[in-house]
């Protein structure tokens, strides 16, 4: 194996490499692109949100100026639905009859040679119902449930201990849909030449997309390009095939002409799914001193009619501590409401806030500072499986994140910290996010100039796939920054996971770590077989890369630089594949960490008023190896807003009975704004991880689990108000 020896390129918070494109405005979005030719749809939605469609007219919307086509469920192909994936079932296909699951539901899709004459074409459909009574509350008895259904139900130990634990503390706690909402709305283009597509579109995994796309139209895999070079945010609503994506290729099919879509932003409520409300259960048994006996955290969430969307709220407390009876339980009820999906944290993001709620609440019936409580119980090593962790810093934030915090200045008594009419309330929460990542192939090229490009078909959702990749191929090809380019977001290149889950840093970096090993072993390769190079006889394990050069470990004089080798055997380039495929538990002795991390809020609430301000916070976080402290520290903080939009602000209302999203725009959904955000203190603790050949553990979602909780917890330390329900409210406290 090459040894790597170069200037400290990664972990230096280095600009962003594609941040001049995204200021100068030419870094191009889904939105961005059009081909000549193309026309504009537009979707038709139902207006109700449990029935059939009985009649459609659609005479005048095909009459109107230049409308091509009207699509619904009597003209439209059939298709199947998409192939299983790794992350779970694809949405079924669209308008394949005349049934409503929900408000909002595709109907009909107008393709217009302008987006204008598509929008007005589209309301000139007449639709007739037939209406049912939808279901809308996920504890009506008469929800279709679904019990574990993906067999992460845990047990161990035995339940009934709790019965006999000294102390117990059982709660409700209440989360509600929260919707992505990223700022530029989803795009899709799709063209087709003979049984070839491609397609631009807004995705966080252009490689499914692809897949996808090749089996819902039968055609080869290799007929299909997916292109995403940026992607304007997603937060998780990018992770699937949506059906405006299905509906989009069908009709630029059926024109043979390519077919433009973008979203409205009501549309966006409706269309790229949203993160599930649900209602979760929790006892905690202790002894009076604060150790854990028991845990029982039991959920219902809630799940569309046809779909297969998952989120477990609460597996994570399986692992969470070092307890020795547990029991976890999660359920889903069918609704008649759009496909939920995966948002940022997706299940730990609300089962952390009912856990760390609940242990909140312990602490105060024990007496025991809550950051104590949960020091006394930390796990040591992973309590399902008994493993030891392959890192795990958790103890380290605690320490280090209440220092920064201030903590030993808390008074423990609820309502006994004052500033003027402001309670001051000081909360905290213990965070994980579990481990994820799976197989991924990059592309490595070094030229005759000296110069790198490497690729593979990866995203970058705003989180610095773009910057760290580069870092990491200059450190591992002893090149400077400047001289790598590193290529994404094209379905053609070599395979990648998608980015979620925080496991695309890994996956990818260390397909691009394996990549660039084996190019330099090439190189070494050519050069220890010339008689003519300083590194003649020379093997991998011997040299180091640095400048540009390959050299013999400890003799920088005894080497050659990647041109010369490449010049003297007549070469342009030279180009290797890599691949990461992670190792299992059983192979490595140990249990695969994910992140950990120590979240603490100072909120202020006017005593009169009830208002909630969030004055400060400090997030102590255990990601493994950090490649840019500044990226990261980046997706920390953004995190960070997102909890604490989860924690204050953010609530998708459906209407009962309509089952209408009430407050599907920018004007009346809830977001924090710049005056919501306060001041912010990110600090990263813990090492390189060992289950990991470059050490890493994904960041993505850590930032947000916990702040929800932490922020209800410095609430009830501020007024002794425990609000069990998300968003907290002025008139929950009043």
């Amino acid at each position: 194996m090459s040894t790597v020896k170069s200037a400290p390129v990664v972990g230096a918070g280095v600009n962003r490499v594609d941040g001049p494109r995204k200021v100068s405005g030419a870094a191009p979005y889904p939105t961005d692109f059009d081909i000549p030719g193309q026309t504009y749809g537009a979707l038709v939605q139902s207006t109700i949100a449990a029935g059939r469609i009985v009649r459609m007219d659609t005479s005048a919307a095909e009459a109107a100026p230049g409308v091509l086509a009207v699509l619904t469920h009597a003209t439209m192909p059939g298709l199947d639905r998409g192939p299983m994936t790794d992350i779970g079932p694809s949405p079924p296909a669209p308008m394949q009859d005349d049934r409503i699951l929900h408000h909002g539901q595709h109907i009909a899709f107008v393709v217009a040679e302008t987006q204008e004459r598509a929008t007005a074409a589209a309301r000139l459909v007449e639709v007739d119902y037939e209406r049912t009574e939808p279901l809308l509350d996920l504890l009506d008895p008469r929800a279709p449930q679904i019990s574990d259904p993906w067999g992460m139900d845990h047990s161990r130990g035995d339940a009934a201990a709790l019965a006999t634990a000294e102390i117990t503390v059982e709660a409700t706690y209440r989360t509600p849909d929260n919707t992505n909402n990223p700022l530029a709305p989803f795009a899709t283009l799709a063209a087709w030449e003979g049984d070839r597509l491609t397609v631009y579109d807004t995705t966080q995994w252009p490689s499914l997309v692809r897949s996808q796309l090749a089996a819902v139209f039968k055609v080869p895999e290799s007929a299909v390009r997916v292109l995403v070079p940026y992607v304007g945010g997603a937060f998780g609503s990018g992770l699937r095939v949506w059906p405006h994506v299905i509906l989009t290729v069908a009709a630029a099919r059926l024109l043979r002409r390519p077919v433009k879509l973008v979203l409205t932003r009501p549309q966006m409520f409706t269309s790229v799914g949203h993160r599930p409300g649900g209602v979760q259960w929790i006892t905690l048994g202790a002894t009076r001193s604060g150790e854990l006996v028991g845990i029982d955290h039991r959920s219902v969430s809630s799940v569309a009619m046809e779909d297969d969307d998952f989120e477990p709220f609460a597996a994570g407390s399986g692992f969470a501590y070092a307890c020795p009876h547990v029991r976890t339980q999660d359920r889903q009820a069918r609704l008649n409401i759009p496909d939920p999906t995966s948002m940022r944290a997706p299940g730990e993001a609300q089962g952390n806030f009912a856990l760390e709620s609940a242990l909140d609440e312990l602490s105060y019936v024990l007496g025991i500072d809550p950051l104590e409580l949960r020091m006394r119980n930390y796990a040591e090593v992973h309590p399902q499986s008994g493993l030891p962790w392959s890192s795990n810093a958790l103890r380290e934030c605690y320490e280090v994140g209440a220092e920064r915090f201030g903590w030993s200045a808390r008074r423990p008594e609820p309502r006994s910290m004052r500033e003027g009419n402001w309670l001051v309330g000081y909360g905290m929460a213990g965070v994980s996010y579990p481990w994820y990542a799976t197989d991924c192939r990059a592309q490595a090229t070094v030229r005759r100039d000296g110069s790198a490009l490497v690729r593979s078909a990866a995203t970058d959702i705003g989180t610095g796939t773009y910057t760290v990749m580069t870092q990491l191929s200059a450190e591992c090809l002893g090149l400077a920054l400047e001289r790598v380019r590193f290529d994404l977001g094209d379905s053609d290149m070599p395979f990648a996971p998608q980015a979620g889950g925080s496991g695309l840093t890994a996956a990818l970096g260390n397909a691009v770590f394996d990549a660039c090993r084996r190019l330099v072993g090439l190189f070494v390769g050519l050069a220890g077989q010339d008689g003519d190079s300083p590194l003649f006889g020379a093997s991998p394990e011997m040299v180091e890369v640095t400048e540009g050069r390959i050299h013999l470990a400890g003799r920088p004089a005894r080497g050659e630089s990647y041109t010369d080798i490449l010049g003297r055997h007549g070469l342009p380039e030279l180009t290797a594949d890599g691949t990461s495929t992670p190792a299992s538990q059983d192979d490595l002795g140990m249990a695969l960490s994910g992140a950990f991390g120590a979240k603490f809020v100072e909120v202020r609430v006017d005593a009169d008023l009830g208002l909630i301000r969030v004055a400060r916070v400090v997030s102590a976080i255990d990601g493994g190896r950090i490649l840019n402290e500044k990226t990261a520290r980046s997706q920390i903080v953004g995190g960070t807003v997102g909890g604490i939009g989860m924690a204050l602000f953010e609530d998708t209302v459906t209407d009962a009975p309509s089952g209408r999203i009430a407050n599907g725009t920018f004007g009346d959904y809830l977001i924090p704004v710049n005056a919501d955000i306060p001041a912010m203190d990110v600090v990263f603790v813990g090492g390189a991880d060992r289950g990991s050949p470059i050490g890493t553990k994904g960041v993505g979602e850590i930032g947000l689990v916990g702040v929800a909780a932490a922020v209800a917890n410095g609430v009830y330390h501020a007024t002794g108000k425990r609000i069990r329900s998300l968003p907290l409210t002025l008139d929950g406290l009043l």
